[in-house]
Formats: C-alpha cells, sequence, structure tokens
C-alpha cells in the first residue's frame, strides 16, 4: 500500500487529471444507470434513447467541471470548502442534462421519471465528492502524518526551488505543500505536482495546511522583500530559512538539501555587493601587505581576503597578543602565503618605521581604532592618541617610506559629528587627504585614501553581537530608541570595498559602499528574536519570550547617521556600487598645528581640551 501511495504521489500532474477525467466519465454515466435501477427496482436494461442521454450525462459534466476548477485543485490539498464548488458543479450539470432530457421526450423519444434527476443529482454529488475525499484520506493522510511536525512551503519556483523540492521528496523528511512566487505566469500551475501560489496565499497555506516551515530561495527576493517576508511571518508560528546560493552549490560548499537559518545578513534592506575581481587583484597580487588592527573583526576578515589574492607577504599589526596569534595560526591553515605578526601600537612612531622599511610594505590598510561610542567618550585622551595621533604616524611615515597605496577604515559616524569617536575618525580621514594632497602636489604616485560606511555586521562595538548575546540569556533587549536607523554591511562587504578602495581612488579620496535604506534597530531586534525561533514580549503578546525595553540615547549617539557631508557632491567610480564623496574646498594647511596641538593636550590628560579641539577642527 505504501509503495502505490508513493507510485501516485510521484506520477506526474497531467497523468493523475487524466486518471480522474476518466473515473468522473465512468462514475458518472453509472450513477445514471443506477438512477433508474433504483426507480424501477429491477434490473434495468435501458433502450437506444436511454444509453444516449446515459453517455451524455458525463458529456455535459465535464466541460462544467473543467470550468469550476475540479481537475486544477490538488488532491491532497483540497480544503473542505471545496465540497461546495463541486455540488455546485454537479447541480448545474444535471439541469442541463434534464433540459436535454425534455427535449428528447419533444422529439417522442422515452422519457425520463421525474425521481431520476433527483436520484442523479445525490449520487452524482456523493460520487464527485466522495470520490475526492476519499483519494485524500486513503492517498495522502498517511503522508501528511508522518511530514506533521514539517510541512513547508517553498518561497521561489525557479531552478533551486525545483532543486530543493526533489531533494526534500526524495529524503522524505520533510513535505512541500506548496511553492510561492511571484511570477503570475506560474501561479496556479504544478512543477513536479506541486502547486505554486502568490505571495497573498501564504496566510492561507499557514492556517489551512499547518505549515511550519518556510524555504526563501536566494534568488527569489531581494534583502528588502526578505526584510517584509520576515516582518509579515511575525504574527505566525513558521520558521524562515535560506537555501545558499547556486553559486555555492555548485562550487561544492552545500549540497542542495542542506539549509542554513536566514541569517541577519539577508535582512540588510539590500542585496550584497559583488566585487569586481580585477579590482581586488590590481593592488594586492605581489606587494607587501600591511594590515593593523589585524586581530579585530573588520581587520581579521581583512587578511582572511589578501591571503586570497596572492600577496608577496601580509603583516599583521595589532596591539591584542592573542587575536594576532590565533589569527596567524588561521591564516597559515588556509594559505602558503608569508605572514609576520607584529605586536605594538600605532603611536609607535620607531615601531611603525622599523615594520615599513624592514619588510619594504607596499599597502597599508589601517583598521586600528577604539570604535566603541561610550567607551571612547568616557576615555577621551586615549581615543585621541590612538584615532587621530595614531593615524598620523602612520600616514606620515607611510609617506616618507614610500608605500604605494594606504587606505583608512573610516565611519559614518565621522560625518558631522556629535560624539569624541567620529571626531576623531573626520581627524583620521583629513590626515589621509592631508598626504593624500602632499603626495599629488610632490608627483609621487602614492595613493592615500579612506573608506567610509556604517555598521559592520558582528564587528567590535556592533549592536547584533550585543542583541544576540541578550537574547541568548533571555532579554531584555535594550534600544536606545525606537525611532533609531543605521547602516548596516557585512563584513565580507567591508573588507573587499577597502581593497578595491586603492585601486579607484586618486589620492585623498572619500570612498563609501551606496548602503541601501538605513534599518530602523527595533526592526533589526525583532527580526533577530524571531529568526532566534522566539517572539516577542510586548502589550499585544505578553506571553512572549523576549522583551524589548528601551533606555534612551546615550550621550554622543545621533538618531539618525548620515553618510555624506553632501548627497548632491557624490560621483560615481568605475564600480557601480562604490562612490565617490566631494572633496570639501576648506584648505588643510592648518592640520599639522593642530595635530601638535593636541599632542600637547593629551600629554598635559586635558580631556576638555582634546574634546574642544577635536569638534573645532571636525567642523571646519
Amino acid at each position: 500500500m505504501e509503495t502505490f501511495r508513493q507510485s501516485i504521489s510521484m506520477m506526474p500532474r497531467r497523468y493523475k487529471q487524466s486518471l480522474l477525467v476518466i473515473f468522473d466519465m465512468v462514475a458518472l454515466t453509472f450513477a445514471v444507470w443506477l438512477s433508474y435501477l433504483l426507480r424501477f427496482s429491477v434490473v434495468f436494461m435501458p433502450n437506444g434513447e436511454q444509453i444516449m442521454l446515459m453517455i451524455s450525462a458525463p458529456l455535459i459534466a465535464l466541460p462544467i467541471f473543467i470550468r469550476f476548477g475540479l481537475y486544477r485543485a490538488v488532491i491532497r490539498y483540497l480544503p473542505d470548502k471545496a465540497i461546495w464548488t463541486m455540488i455546485q458543479a454537479v447541480t448545474i450539470s444535471v439541469i442541463i442534462w434534464v433540459c436535454l432530457a425534455f427535449l428528447t421526450q419533444m422529439t417522442g423519444a422515452a422519457g425520463v421519471p421525474r425521481a431520476i434527476p433527483f436520484l442523479y443529482w445525490v449520487l452524482g454529488v456523493a460520487i464527485i465528492c466522495g470520490s475526492r475525499f476519499a483519494a485524500k484520506w486513503l492517498l495522502w493522510s498517511p503522508l501528511g502524518e508522518k511530514f506533521l511536525e514539517r510541512q513547508c512551503v517553498i518561497f521561489g519556483a525557479g531552478d533551486a526551488g525545483r532543486q530543493l523540492a526533489n531533494a526534500l521528496r526524495s529524503q522524505k523528511d520533510v513535505f512541500v505543500a506548496g511553492f510561492i512566487d511571484d511570477d503570475k505566469s506560474l501561479q496556479g500551475m504544478d512543477i513536479l505536482g506541486i502547486r505554486v501560489y502568490p505571495p497573498a496565499k501564504i496566510e492561507y497555506l499557514v492556517e489551512n495546511f499547518g505549515i511550519k516551515e518556510m524555504i526563501v530561495t536566494t534568488s527569489a527576493l531581494t534583502g528588502i522583500e526578505r526584510r517584509r517576508l520576515v516582518g509579515r511571518l511575525k504574527a505566525l508560528d513558521v520558521k524562515v530559512r535560506i537555501l545558499p546560493a547556486i553559486s555555492d552549490l555548485t562550487a561544492g560548499k552545500y549540497i542542495v538539501s542542506n539549509l542554513r537559518d536566514i541569517d541577519i545578513d539577508d535582512l540588510l534592506g539590500r542585496s550584497p555587493v559583488p566585487a569586481d575581481p580585477e579590482l581586488l587583484d590590481k593592488t594586492v597580487e605581489g606587494r607587501v601587505v600591511l594590515v593593523t588592527g589585524a586581530g579585530g573583526s573588520i581587520g581579521s576578515e581583512l587578511c582572511r581576503t589578501i591571503v586570497k589574492l596572492a600577496p608577496a607577504k601580509l603583516v599583521i599589526f595589532d596591539v591584542n597578543e592573542h587575536s594576532i596569534y590565533q589569527l596567524q595560526r588561521e591564516l597559515n591553515a588556509i594559505s602558503d602565503c608569508v605572514v609576520i605578526p607584529v605586536l605594538g601600537s600605532i603611536s609607535d612612531a620607531i615601531l611603525i618605521r622599523r615594520v615599513l622599511a624592514e619588510h619594504r610594505v607596499e599597502n597599508v590598510y589601517h583598521c586600528a581604532a577604539y570604535k566603541h561610542v561610550p567607551l571612547v567618550e568616557e576615555n577621551t585622551v586615549e581615543g585621541a592618541r590612538n584615532n587621530v595621533i595614531g593615524t598620523e604616524v602612520l600616514a606620515r611615515n607611510s609617506c616618507e617610506a614610500g608605500v604605494r597605496n594606504f587606505v583608512l577604515i573610516s565611519s559614518d559616524k565621522a560625518v558631522r559629528p556629535s560624539n569624541v569617536m567620529g571626531a576623531t575618525k573626520r581627524w583620521a580621514e583629513l590626515i589621509v587627504r592631508y598626504y593624500g594632497n602632499q603626495a599629488q602636489a610632490e608627483n609621487t604616485g602614492q595613493v592615500f585614501a579612506s573608506v567610509r560606511f556604517g555598521n559592520v555586521i558582528g564587528s567590535s562595538g556592533s549592536v547584533v553581537p550585543l542583541f544576540r548575546e541578550q537574547i541568548s540569556g533571555g532579554g531584555p533587549i535594550t534600544l536606545t530608541h525606537d525611532d533609531m536607523t543605521r547602516y548596516f554591511m557585512s563584513v565580507r562587504e567591508a573588507a573587499e570595498l577597502i581593497i578595491q578602495a586603492g585601486a579607484l581612488s586618486s589620492g585623498g579620496d572619500i570612498l563609501m559602499l551606496e548602503m541601501g535604506e538605513a534599518v530602523r534597530i527595533r526592526d533589526l531586534a525583532e527580526n533577530m528574536v524571531l529568526l532566534a525561533g522566539l517572539s516577542v514580549k510586548d502589550a499585544n503578546n505578553p506571553d512572549g519570550d523576549i522583551e524589548i525595553v528601551t533606555v534612551g540615547i546615550r550621550d554622543g549617539e545621533k538618531l539618525h547617521e548620515e553618510l555624506f557631508y553632501d548627497p548632491q557632491g557624490v560621483s560615481a567610480t568605475r564600480h557601480p556600487k562604490i562612490l565617490r564623496a566631494q572633496r570639501r574646498v576648506n584648505g588643510l594647511d592648518h592640520l599639522p598645528g593642530s595635530i601638535d596641538e593636541l599632542r600637547r593636550l593629551i600629554e598635559k590628560q586635558d580631556a576638555e581640551g582634546i574634546r574642544k579641539l577635536l569638534y573645532t577642527i571636525a567642523a571646519s
């Protein structure tokens, strides 16, 4: 019996429809004959006219059944309310059949007793409705019980979705109830025997078919659409999972049935920005590269990207002993590139000078910085020493050592800064521009550039790891403001952008990734709770798992960050998703004197004086 069920389930859709049509033709003919038999209570042998009337009954019913969609319906998903549709179809077909019988009687043919139409209608309804629900129960009910805990729908009926449906069906561990696709040409069709529904039917499917899981193919939705979908499913007890990209499947990174839970990267509000391979290779291959702050989240990902681009040597520089030790081990395991670890501070001019000269560094990627806004706000002196003086020491010595490409990692907080960290980053941008202008004036061919972007998911100081920790601890999640928004990018995008900036810059530039829409932090927190398989506890759901609490904006925080001083002054680059900020006309001749003044204030530990000077220059 199980083999029979499986063979019927795997049968092509058109074969199932043909069997149903044949059954209806035979069954309705039998229903008319049985009506005569019941009426006369004897074995009935019809004459020629009556035989013709019996044959005409299914011929009349067939187009009506087609019009009412009785052959479009998928038996295994047949809802109870379909009974009404079948009753209507049978009723109309019986009425038309009676009209035909009346016309034949007018020609002198043998009549149809008045009880026959009623008996035919009763038998027709019983046979048509009963056959379909009996087939649903006999053939698919056992399968439904087997997969009751893992009923799913697949979002996207393209190649990836079809491959996934085949894999899940062959493994028999998930019951695919349907496809969801916004392609109107596919809606209503059956692919691999599975019905394709429009997105508007999601709630209907969840409610009627007990859907526990939605699997999204990566090509089916953009980042914005994924965010909207997750938001829509918040009120439903449905887990969202995502199929890896087809490029990953063909590269052998996954098997087609290997799904991952939807990651926070999928909710950025935009599609990931692909790198230009030529730009990546242009400034790294065969060169000696120095990465400061290499042990951090951005620096370490940058190093992983660089070692794949065949540099001559990679110097990893950090003040944290453990992180640089771990990074060296990891890089040595994935590449045969020469990796040189250096412990020290970027504000140590003697050490910086020695490292640049000893290794003949050609590229510098400056990631080392204090980035946590409240901590830098409380430690103004050390924030200024590391972020400003450290950048000046590194940039000046890189210029003197003949470094070909110098790239600073900046932040959107440098735009009209409202906190010490943002102000120090703005100073760092001005320092890099100063040395870029100097290199251009002296025609040295050196390129100094800054890369500015928003929050990097998972990086030090980002809200994402904080929210993950708070969720794992049972909550609450702490928000500073319900309407706060931020720009987000993945750490991979950040690393690739940093490398490409060196190839795109003409010196002294500030380059930015097109970041898409700003993400509302509260929406991000709610989505993270949902992705953890939990629910948000609020007034509408007092029995939820994780509460979100608003604690108020901290010192120096903005409600909304900006990426540009002047959005109208942004120009395109060779890469369609990387933008160049227009240079401000203010001169930088005052900068060396301001840095000397900052050094004096740092030596005096004058936090208020440092703060005032930082904001004065950052606003100029």
